[in-house]
């Protein structure tokens, strides 16, 4: 008797709609009514941005960690990172902390706001014994370099007169020395992971100011004034810790949290999709599979920027395996993608329908697709041409 196909799904979430493991089950749910006899092996995937933290959980076995810390404005917030499986590692989504989501429209400000509650909760996880550190950086409503992060971790930011720094980007532009005597040394033990996946500079026409801050609140003439304060934080931060952040390619992720991490927590810049990967083991999963599905919320020309199906796909690409990408919706520069490993892609709408109507009804749809392409791959295979 042949050896049951094997399949991998290593699908990302549907934004507000579905987690990545809500759609993972949905596509075996639909498969298995057409091929109940194949080999599914299930891997929720996240690119660093929400869904991160939930996803590396259930994938490892692991648990979340609540704890109250400093919200972007400064008042507390109830966050939640998660520990994996191996018990020594944290995954934290910035965004927790120190989110867009956090703040009032009326009150985005990124001049004030802070990352004091991202490094409170790598603080936090620090007490707990964990020896890698694995932070998303998607959503953030900050701009001020992970300042606020280096000052939770114990380093003093200083002005001339040798005042520590108040919160927010614009009050970067005062610094005049960091003192790092007061810095937590367990941060030498930890290996820290940043997920991320622009490469914006720290500064300048794509920097984290010009390009990120408006839609965090800022006004024409305080993105001329934060890119100024980044910049004069950037030639500090390399003359006092000797770290080139203002040359640093990520470095402008997160309003400067990508440089900041790179300076105080001696950070590493990876591809959030394959630091998720790697996490849950997705090369060893896919190797002798005979097919690999994914997608996300919607497929389109931005997908090839380090978005889950392009990361999933490379994996795949290595060993020869097809690739299909089940999506909510199909948009311009798709077909481009099959030059990056997506052989076929298909919007889960059979009709047409709201965006309210697709999204209540996602798990279904998914469901339904994933039957009707697995009827055609066992049609194909029982009878090929």
């Amino acid at each position: 008797m042949a050896a049951p196909v094997r399949i991998v799904i290593a699908p990302d979430s549907y934004k507000e709609c579905a987690s990545a493991v809500v759609v993972a089950q949905a596509i075996a749910e639909g498969w298995r009514r057409a091929a109940p006899e194949a080999e599914l092996k299930l891997i929720p995937m996240a690119d660093g941005g929400e869904g991160t933290v939930e996803t590396l959980v259930a994938a490892t076995s692991g648990n979340t960690v609540s704890v109250t810390v400093t919200g972007p404005l400064g008042s507390p917030v109830e966050a939640v990172y998660g520990v994996l499986g191996d018990g020594k590692t944290a995954i934290i989504e910035m965004a927790s902390a120190s989110g867009l989501a956090l703040v009032p429209p009326a009150k985005r400000d990124p001049c004030i706001t802070t990352t004091f509650g991202t490094g409170e909760l790598m603080r936090h996880a620090l007490t707990h014994g964990v020896q890698r550190i694995i932070i998303g950086l998607g959503g953030s409503a900050t701009n001020d370099g992970g300042a606020g992060m280096a000052q939770a971790l114990g380093y003093s930011l200083r002005d001339a007169a040798g005042v520590e720094l108040p919160w927010g980007g614009a009050a970067l532009e005062r610094l005049a020395a960091i003192d790092s005597g007061q810095a937590d040394p367990r941060l030498k033990a930890c290996d820290v992971l940043i997920a991320c996946d622009v490469s914006n500079p720290l500064c300048g026409e794509s920097g984290a100011s010009q390009i990120y801050g408006p839609q965090k609140g800022a006004t024409p003439d305080s993105v001329e004034q934060l890119d100024s304060a980044l910049r004069h934080f950037g030639n500090i931060v390399e003359r006092e810790l000797g770290a080139p952040i203002l040359t640093l390619a990520g470095g402008g992720a997160a309003g400067g949290l990508g440089a900041g991490l790179a300076a105080f927590a001696h950070g590493v810049l990876k591809p959030g999709v394959d630091i998720v990967a790697d996490a849950c083991g997705l090369d060893d999963a896919v190797r002798g599979a005979q097919l690999v599905i994914t997608g996300e919320g919607r497929l389109d020309h931005q997908s090839a920027h380090g978005k889950t199906p392009v990361g999933v796909a490379r994996i795949a690409k290595r060993y020869g395996i097809p690739v299909i990408a089940i999506a909510g919706s199909l948009g311009e520069g798709c077909a481009g993608l099959r030059d990056l490993g997506i052989d076929a892609a298909f919007s889960i709408c059979p009709s047409p329908m709201t965006l309210t109507d697709a999204m209540a009804r996602a798990p279904e749809l998914i469901a339904d697709l994933a039957e009707s392409i697995a009827r055609v791959w066992r049609a194909s295979v029982e009878h090929p041409v």
